[in-house]
């Protein structure tokens, strides 16, 4: 099957500095695929020329298995969903009416906007205007309006970046939802959790070069020390992850001393340092 995106030797230079340096990757059908790295990391600029916001300097880049220089046409247009930091609404008016402009240009029917509001939250602020609105407000706002028209690829670039834990859990659910409805989702996020939880695979972007991608389980596997960690009725226990670690698995068994067995698995976070030498914050 031939992947929705195909990105080969993207290049993005501003003057002497390239935002991006050579990246390229593959995303399927179906996918929730992150982009995991800090501020400044290249991640937004990558969405951007993804979504012809944005030039590229070189490189090929495919989108629906077209150059992305055909994807301003507005058939393109309506496959798509975006969530950016440039998302703007209409600060005059009401959330319902913001989507009910969106509703009419994309020949979405009404009632579809009850449906998302109560996916992110919003259903019982419909009628409030939206200048009156915290940030983390009008971030659900401009989700609601991304996955209104239900589109196959939806880009979103820290989308719950200002939200409480309830609410972002709440945009979990609703971007689970409609991935399992069939849209394919492309995640920028600094947030380990969320893409543990979210992404079936993650690229790590670090000064606009990707150091990794894979799943996370098996980002995890590949950074192991391969040690296994016991408590036991005594207190903690490292063993190997080999015949002596075993051996001693057993005879902890057999006293009855052995409670728990724990992987040395690193966290997302740990294997991105072990990478980069730089904290994804």
């Amino acid at each position: 099957m031939q992947p929705i995106i195909q990105v080969n030797q993207l290049t993005k230079a501003y003057a002497n500095k390239k935002a991006l340096n050579g990246i390229s990757f593959q995303i399927h059908k179906g996918e929730i695929f992150g982009f995991l790295g800090p501020s400044g990391s290249g991640k937004t600029t990558t969405v951007k020329i993804l979504t012809s916001q944005l030039l590229h300097t070189s490189g090929d880049v495919r989108v629906f298995g077209n150059p992305i220089a055909q994807s301003r046409h507005a058939h393109y247009l309506g496959r798509i969903g975006i969530l950016t930091d440039n998302s703007g609404l209409y600060e005059r008016l009401s959330i319902y009416d913001n989507l009910e402009l969106f509703c009419k240009l994309y020949g979405i029917p009404i009632q579809r906007i009850e449906e998302v509001l109560t996916e992110v939250n919003l259903a019982a602020e419909q009628r409030t205007l939206v200048k009156q609105l915290s940030k983390g407000m009008k971030q659900r706002v401009t989700l609601a309006r991304a996955i209104l028209h239900k589109p196959e690829l939806l880009f979103l670039d820290e989308p719950t970046s200002a939200l409480d834990p309830v609410n972002r859990q709440h945009i979990h659910e609703a971007l689970r939802k409609l991935n399992e409805a069939g849209t394919t989702i492309f995640l920028t996020t600094h947030d380990m959790e969320e893409a543990e939880s979210l992404c079936g695979r993650i690229a790590f972007i670090n000064g606009g070069k990707i150091e990794a991608i894979d799943t996370p389980q098996q980002l995890r596997l590949n950074h192991s020390d391969n040690t296994i960690t016991l408590t036991t009725r005594q207190g903690r226990v490292t063993v190997e992850r080999d015949d002596s670690g075993a051996a001693r698995i057993a005879e902890l068994i057999r006293k009855g001393e052995l409670l728990a067995i724990h992987s040395n698995e690193p966290t997302l976070g740990d294997i991105f340092v072990q990478l980069t030498g730089r904290n994804l914050q």
